[in-house]
């Protein structure tokens, strides 16, 4: 086994076995387990979507549930108000409302509707991005089965990005 350090890449590419030219990245499928994934300072995700020119992001629950009696969506109007100020062109949010903490019995319905947002029959240049496997954490546990199926069945590359988890330092 070989360590290969980790090196940004500008633009990512998916290079065919066979030698041929590389295909530059179309557009990206990524998958976020709560909204902060993509709004917290330094967003590895919002990194990583500069570099396609169209992304759908699906945001499998919410930090906070809408309130049922409310017609408005106030939730959803501010998600997309706080990732317009991110300034990610091409960045379209999609909001499965599944709810927190996210339940085991949530793949199908993840799934489900990555499936739709990656298409029938995918171009060239498609991408998945999902977070980075967190054994500890069973919701990203959900949602790497998922994204694991979604590039299997699909034959698109899976891209990992990293949470950085809001830390409490205690004693300084």
């Amino acid at each position: 086994m070989v360590a290969v350090p980790e090196m940004p890449v500008s633009e990512p590419v998916a290079g065919a076995a066979t030698g041929e030219a590389a295909v530059p990245a179309s557009r990206a499928v990524a998958v976020a387990v709560s909204p902060m994934e993509l709004l917290r300072p330094e967003s590895d995700l919002a990194r990583l979507i500069i570099g396609f020119p169209q992304v759908e992001l699906l945001v499998a629950a919410d930090d906070s549930r809408p309130d049922p009696e409310d017609d408005h969506d106030q939730v959803g109007e501010e998600l997309r108000a706080s990732a317009a100020r991110l300034d990610l062109p091409g960045l379209a949010l999609h909001r499965l409302g599944l709810p927190t903490p996210l339940p085991a019995t949530a793949e199908g319905d993840l799934v489900a509707a990555l499936s739709e947002l990656v298409g029938f029959d995918p171009e060239p240049g498609v991408y998945c991005l999902a977070p980075v496997l967190a054994p500890a954490d069973p919701a990203r546990t959900v949602v790497d089965r998922a994204v694991q199926r979604i590039a299997r069945v699909y034959g698109i590359p899976l891209l990992r990005y990293r949470c950085l988890e809001l830390a409490v330092v205690t004693g300084v």
